[in-house]
């Protein structure tokens, strides 16, 4: 193939959501066929790491998602800080929309899953399952669009979608904890002062941060806080430039986004897409759980953005992006609807080491993002002016 074809693959920001819907057909087909007892072997498949008497064993799935995870959500904690220090969110009135809107897709859809599943406190776990968007599908979609959608929408989208990962984190920290260990929590605010040090001083090498995010994560593993956030905590703390004006932060991260987009969550999307298409698991649709998923992903999401937005920006707290109409917008804020990846996420912290939905909740996810796609992308089209088909 012709390198310049390769490139071209590599940067086009639609290649992460076209992988990740590769990955989660195949996975749908491993689990769904003769290959499915292959498939679960796989992923039950236990390997770790021996140290003396320590040692940590994992089956993949769990590797994964404690793991990989983490590494693609210190990805998320570079982008962030970069946005914060020199990017669209250093800004105060390109802010203000995208908070706002956020904020709106996390407490509509959380309300409409709670009043759903009251009364059942393992269903509530649940509750934040719908409120995280997926956006390299949403990308995807909007990048078929070509040139019928203004520019600012996709900036808008890219903005909201950090403020999603944020309050994803933070909710992951406050809310899906297990039993805390001190002794790990201890070592654990020890190595992220380390970390400050290393920051402090402007260390040119990235090892030392690579190290002791290492060990951060350990830490948080056996602390019963989710190991993810020990990505982001150890991503605070790379500085932007170092002390011989290397731009530190920006290597790094451009360093990993291959490996986050056509590894990391591809491989995510296939170790936990695997959803059993039988008679018990469209039964199970029914129970308040996927119906909650479903309604809070399909209305809550779109409609908490979108009223928080237009209230925002009536008040004249901000503006509508630049060349965009409120049908446009509509469109966006429809496209945010698909959770997929983070919100299959959730799902399998949430309801961890339990089927007793009969993967209900994982096909609700998948209908859900589904439907968005499709309604997300013919909103957006029909709203497209004249002059974007020129």
């Amino acid at each position: 193939m012709n390198l310049n074809i390769i490139k071209k693959i590599i940067n086009n920001e639609a290649t992460g959501g076209i992988l990740i819907i590769i990955a989660t057909i195949l996975a749908l087909i491993f689990q769904n066929t003769i290959l499915s007892s292959f498939y679960s072997d796989f992923l039950r498949l236990k390997s770790g790491i021996v140290m003396g008497d320590y040692k940590i064993i994992k089956p993949i799935i769990l590797w994964v998602n404690d793991g990989l995870m983490a590494i693609f959500f210190f990805y998320i904690g570079l982008e962030v800080k970069r946005e914060i220090l020199v990017g669209e969110l250093s800004t105060p009135s390109k802010v203000a929309l995208p908070v706002i809107g956020g904020i709106g897709g996390v407490i509509i859809p959380a309300m409409i899953f709670i009043l759903l599943n009251l009364g059942d406190s393992f269903a509530l776990k649940g509750w934040a399952i719908p409120i995280v968007s997926d956006t390299a599908f949403a990308i995807g979609i909007l990048l078929l669009l070509k040139s019928k959608f203004p520019p600012a929408l996709k900036t808008f989208l890219l903005l909201l979608a950090i403020i999603d990962d944020v309050i994803a984190v933070v909710i992951i920290a406050l809310f899906y904890t297990s039993e805390l260990s001190t002794l790990a929590l201890v070592l654990a605010t020890i190595t992220t002062c380390f970390l400050a040090y290393f920051n402090f001083k402007k260390t040119n090498s990235p090892l030392p941060y690579v190290m002791l995010g290492l060990l951060l994560w350990l830490f948080f593993l056996e602390s019963g806080v989710h190991s993810t956030v020990a990505g982001v905590i150890t991503a605070f703390f790379i500085p932007l430039q170092t002390k011989n004006k290397t731009m530190l932060l920006n290597k790094i991260e451009h360093t990993l986004h291959p490996w986050v987009t056509f590894f990391i969550m591809p491989i995510f999307a296939f170790v936990n897409a695997g959803i059993a298409l039988n008679l018990e698991a469209f039964k199970s649709l029914l129970h308040p759980v996927p119906i909650g998923i479903i309604i809070g992903l399909l209305v809550g999401k779109p409609l908490g953005i979108f009223a928080f937005s237009y209230a925002a920006i009536k008040f004249k707290i901000t503006n509508l992006p630049k060349d965009t109409n409120y049908g446009q917008f509509f469109g966006l804020c429809v496209l945010t609807a698909i959770g997929a990846s983070m919100s299959l996420f959730i799902s399998s912290i949430a309801y961890e080491h339990s089927d007793i939905y009969n993967y209900a909740d994982k096909l609700a996810i998948l209908i859900a993002s589904f439907i968005a796609a499709i309604a997300g992308y013919l909103i957006i089209k029909a709203n497209a002016t004249k002059e974007m088909y020129n």
